[in-house]
């Protein structure tokens, strides 16, 4: 079992930045790709970017991509996302999630993930 937990979230201006974390007990997350996703009132839950293992491949949304980076430090079992030029359309719940296995293919495929955390808001205001 993994457990992860997001922090970071908050109310943020247009233009600004915000940095999520996720941190995982339970077992390493050296074994797992891991991915953030996100999901705004009235919308289904959209996928915003994953990590490889050891973080030697990344990809992203179309809508983040060159806004937000994914990062993860291993040692201390904990994944980032970096928020840059937020925009009113990124308020949302995002939630970092677990996916058990070295394979890197369909990132984006929620169905994969095996371990999910509770979210965090969070708010851009214009």
């Amino acid at each position: 079992q993994v457990q992860l937990v997001e922090s970071g979230g908050g109310l943020v201006q247009a233009g600004g930045s915000l940095r999520l974390s996720c941190a995982a007990s339970g077992r390493t997350l050296s074994n797992y790709v891991m991915g953030w996703f996100r999901q705004a009132p009235g919308k289904e839950r959209e996928f915003v970017a994953a990590i490889s293992w050891n973080g030697g491949r990344t990809y992203y949304a179309d809508s983040v991509k060159g806004r937000f980076t994914i990062s993860r430090d291993n040692a201390k079992n904990t994944v980032y996302l970096q928020m840059n030029s937020l925009k009113p359309e990124d308020t949302a719940v995002y939630s970092c999630a677990a996916r058990s296995g070295l394979y890197f293919g369909a990132p984006q495929a929620q169905q994969r993930y095996d371990y999910w955390g509770q979210g965090t808001q969070v708010t851009v205001s214009s």
